[in-house]
C-alpha cells in the first residue's frame, strides 16, 4: 500500500482554501447514522507504511469487542517486527525477485497473530521513542532495513549464511523494540501466544473476499498486488455479492478490515471519499474537461469538496473494476475499518471507516465514503464468516465441496 506515506502527509494540509466559502457550506453533508458498530480509539501511523497493521488491528480489536465487551489496545510494533522477519526471508529465498517494502495486507496480521501471537501496546516502546520521535517515522528505518535485505538477497557468494537475520534481527529491535518473551497484564502472565489465545478469536472464522472477472467466481484465488507477497487466498465473489457482504456485516454488527484505492480524486483530506463522475463535475464547477485535466490535485479536491454532498458519482460495474485494475488505475494503497452507515441530507448513504492517520480532517479521523466509492475502488477485504449473508455463504460452501477446497 505504497501511496499511504504520501496521503497520510497530505492528510495534515488545509485543501479547501479555493473553494467558495458559502457553496461549501450549503453543500456540506449533514450525517444521520443508520448503523454503527464498537471499534477502539483512532490511532495514527504517522510517516510509517503501515497501515495494514493498523487496520487489521482495529478490526481484530472491533472483533473482540463485539465478542467479549473488552477493549484491548494491540501492539502494531510487534506485528511489524515479526513481519518485516518474515518477508526479509521470502525476499532472501527468492534472489530479490519479490519486494521488500513497508506495506503489507491483513493476511500479515491474522497470520501473525495465529503463528507468533500479540502482545498489548504498553509491553514494547511506543512508536517512535527509540529513535526520539513521538510517533512513527520509518524514513531513517527503511533506510538502512530496505538496502540490508536487498544487499543479502541479490548477494553474488554462491552460499550464505544465516548471520545475516541476526544483523536483520538487531535492525528490527533498535526501531521497533524487541517482542516480549513474557509478560504480565492485569495480574497475569503470559506469552505473546498465550495472550492471543486468550482474547477470545477463532482464527477459523475469517476470510478475505475480492471480485474480478479474470478469475471464476465462487473460485479463491491470491490477489495479484506486491503487498500480497504471502499470497494468502480469497474468494473471488460477483460485485453484487462482495458488496451485499459488506452491508450485512456491518447492519449486523460486524466490521470490515477494508483494503483498497485511496489515491482517486474524489478521496479528499478531509473526511469524504465518493466515486466522482468527472465529466458531471466539471460542468458543475463550470470547468471544461481540458481546464480540468490541468487543474492539479489539490485544486481538484477543492472542487469537490465545495460540492460536498452534490457530488456527482459513477456508478460502478464489474467490467470498470477490472479495467481499473489491468491498467493500474485502482491499486493497492491503503487499509482501513469499516464500522458503521450513515446517510446525508439527501439520503445518500455512506460507509463509515475508521482511518489511522490520526484525529484529522472533520471527523477527527473518521471517513464517510460513500457505497459507490467503496465498491468500485476495494481490493479486498477481510470479515467474519458469521457476516456472510446465508445464500452467498451457501454457495462458498457448495463451491468448496465441488472444487475439493479444505478449511
Amino acid at each position: 500500500m505504497k501511496k499511504v506515506l504520501t496521503l497520510a502527509l497530505l492528510a495534515l494540509l488545509a485543501t479547501g482554501a479555493n473553494a467558495k466559502p458559502k457553496k461549501a457550506a450549503s453543500n456540506k453533508p449533514v450525517f444521520t447514522v443508520v448503523k454503527e458498530n464498537p471499534i477502539t480509539s483512532i490511532k495514527d501511523q504517522n510517516r510509517s507504511g503501515t497501515c495494514w497493521a493498523y487496520s487489521t488491528l482495529s478490526y481484530f480489536e472491533a472483533e473482540i469487542l463485539k465478542k467479549t465487551g473488552k477493549t484491548y489496545d494491540l501492539c502494531e510494533s510487534f506485528v511489524a517486527n515479526k513481519d518485516y522477519m518474515d518477508r526479509a526471508v521470502q525476499v532472501v529465498r527468492l534472489h530479490g525477485d519479490c519486494q521488500f517494502a513497508q506495506g503489507g495486507s491483513a493476511y500479515d496480521v491474522f497470520y501473525v497473530l495465529k503463528n507468533y501471537g500479540i502482545c498489548p501496546e504498553d509491553q514494547m516502546p511506543f512508536p517512535g521513542s527509540l529513535y526520539g520521535d513521538s510517533l512513527n517515522n520509518f524514513n531513517e528505518f527503511f533506510g538502512q532495513l530496505e538496502p540490508y535485505v536487498n544487499g543479502i538477497a541479490r548477494s553474488k557468494e554462491n552460499k550464505i549464511s544465516g548471520q545475516w537475520k541476526v544483523g536483520l534481527q538487531g535492525i528490527l529491535d533498535a526501531y521497533l523494540g524487541k517482542c516480549p518473551e513474557k509478560f504480565t497484564y492485569e495480574g497475569k502472565e503470559y506469552t505473546p501466544k498465550t495472550f492471543a489465545a486468550s482474547l477470545g478469536l477463532d482464527m477459523n472464522d475469517y476470510v478475505s473476499i475480492t471480485s474480478y472477472s479474470h478469475k471464476p467466481y465462487y473460485s479463491q484465488y491470491a490477489v495479484e498486488v506486491q503487498d500480497n507477497w504471502r499470497n494468502p487466498l480469497s474468494w473471488n465473489l460477483p460485485m453484487e455479492d462482495m458488496a451485499r457482504v459488506i452491508e450485512n456485516a456491518v447492519m449486523n454488527g460486524y466490521t470490515v478490515a477494508w483494503g483498497g484505492d485511496v489515491s482517486e480524486p474524489g478521496f479528499t483530506r478531509n473526511g469524504l471519499a465518493y466515486f466522482v463522475d468527472t465529466k458531471k463535475a466539471e460542468s458543475l464547477s463550470g470547468s471544461d474537461m481540458a481546464r480540468w485535466l490541468k487543474l492539479s490535485p489539490t485544486k481538484r479536491t477543492s472542487i469537490i469538496d465545495s460540492l460536498g454532498c452534490k457530488v456527482p458519482e459513477l456508478v460502478p460495474t464489474p467490467e470498470q473494476r477490472q479495467q481499473r485494475f489491468d491498467n493500474w488505475e485502482l491499486t493497492d494503497d491503503h487499509g482501513m475499518l469499516i464500522f458503521g452507515i450513515a446517510k446525508d441530507q439527501h439520503g445518500k448513504e455512506y460507509y463509515m471507516v475508521k482511518n489511522s492517520w490520526g484525529e484529522t480532517g472533520a471527523y477527527k479521523g473518521i471517513w464517510y465514503m460513500t457505497k459507490n466509492y467503496i465498491v468500485a475502488n476495494t481490493m479486498d477485504y477481510m470479515v467474519n464468516k458469521n457476516a456472510i449473508p446465508a445464500d452467498i455463504l451457501k454457495k462458498m460452501e457448495e463451491a468448496k465441496k465441488n472444487q475439493g477446497i479444505g478449511d
